[in-house]
């Protein structure tokens, strides 16, 4: 049988909180320099919660054509920029077409959430006419094909729509299809921007937004932040990588995802256990090889619990001596984009042997048992990292990231 191929990283890109570029989300995670900040809103807001982790002073004019800008929703934009600095960090810049070979899988929980809002309550509602490139814009899958259009990827292209995992999902499928042969490269990640009138009010409603700031794992924690922005990976066979003299900047080594199948809300330690399992299982890792976990960690009363308790059930008594440390305080949570981001900081950890701190913690919590980097990174020898998404409905999906050999 032969050999399964390796999966590696050569390009990644990101527009988050922290600006334009993986650095500097990189950079204000492992600083633990907040990027939460006041909302701002298009048309005046009646909430009560008034911070949010928005992309800001960003201007599209700047990166994309007069004919690209009428087809692309914030999410859109955010995503062809973080691509073109996938794309040319990983030396690829001059190689369009890239062709069937190439897949192009982006996650996202709802798509062009602000051009629906727009079109249904600005355009057609106030002005009353619609908006004719309100669907090709809102659509989950306009972000892919965009992209797919830009680089002249012509192999599989789609959207991953699984709320909070979105973005994991897409980037653990698409290096399974390079595992398996049907591609040799894949341009991954997710994309979101729900900071709008109408969806924050709908978070404020479910009670799960903090006032004031997020708190992951600690004591006195309130709730948690919503954040926007992208991030893009080029993911490659480490063979044909290395033949063409591209720095491969970590490994993806494992990928797995499961379903609860128990309640739309309410999150299952057993679910996020198995799920973890099977990224280490895919990787070939065992649990006591894991140095570090990018944990989802959003800062709600039930999510952390739930997340340390299934982090017990795969680690066992090791658990309060692995760095578990969410960066959701940093960047907010940014839904179907989250496990992109995070991806970037798990990969900038890896690289650089920090673990980045869980800013804003207090105090210790029994109902969440782990060693949570309060606020301050913690330099340390990590080779291989888990980093977990989870979402509403019960959908799971870790990933093993390992450093480049």
């Amino acid at each position: 049988m032969a050999e399964a191929r390796r999966i590696v990283v050569t390009g990644m890109g990101a527009v988050s909180a922290a600006g334009i570029g993986a650095p500097a989300l990189w950079q204000s995670a492992r600083d633990g320099r907040s990027c939460v900040g006041e909302a701002r809103f298009a048309r005046p807001y009646r909430g009560r919660i008034r911070i949010a982790a928005q992309v800001q002073d960003f201007d599209p004019a700047c990166y994309l054509s007069a004919i690209e800008l009428p087809l692309c929703d914030p999410v859109t934009q955010y995503l062809l920029v973080a691509a073109d600095e996938a794309v040319a960090q990983a030396g690829l810049a001059f190689a369009k077409p890239m062709g069937p070979r190439t897949a192009t899988i982006i996650g996202t929980g709802v798509g062009g959430m602000h051009t629906m809002e727009n079109a249904l309550y600005l355009t057609l509602v106030e002005q009353g006419r619609p908006d004719p490139l309100a669907i090709p814009r809102h659509i989950a899958s306009a972000g892919p094909s965009q992209a797919s259009i830009r680089y002249g990827s012509t192999g599989p292209c789609f959207a991953v729509a699984s709320a909070c995992s979105s973005a994991t999902q897409a980037i653990g499928m698409g290096a399974h299809l390079i595992r398996s042969g049907y591609v040799d490269r894949a341009i991954v990640g997710g994309t979101e921007d729900c900071i709008t009138n109408s969806t924050m009010l709908a978070w404020e409603a479910m009670r799960v937004l903090t006032p004031d700031a997020c708190r992951p794992f600690s004591k006195g924690r309130n709730g948690m932040v919503v954040g926007a922005g992208a991030a893009v990976f080029i993911l490659e066979d480490a063979e044909l990588a290395r033949a063409r003299g591209a720095e491969a900047l970590a490994e993806i080594a494992g990928y797995g995802t499961s379903a609860d199948a128990k309640d739309p809300v309410r999150p299952d330690a057993q679910g996020a256990a198995a799920c973890m399992r099977y990224a280490l299982a895919d990787a070939a890792v065992e649990g006591d090889e894991i140095d570090y976990v990018n944990a989802h960690g959003t800062g709600t009363t039930a999510n952390d619990a739930t997340e340390a308790e299934a982090l017990r059930l795969v680690f066992g008594n090791r658990l309060s001596t692995i760095p578990v440390s969410s960066t959701k305080p940093i960047h907010g949570h940014a839904l179907g984009a989250a496990g992109a981001l995070e991806l970037v900081v798990t990969i900038g950890a890896v690289r650089e042997n920090v673990a980045p701190p869980t800013i804003n913690w207090r105090e210790a919590d029994v109902k969440c048992p782990v060693d949570a980097v309060p606020n301050e990174a913690r330099p340390m020898p990590i080779r291989t990292a888990l980093t977990n998404s989870f979402a509403f409905g019960g959908i799971n999906a870790s990933l093993v990231v390992r450093r480049a050999a």
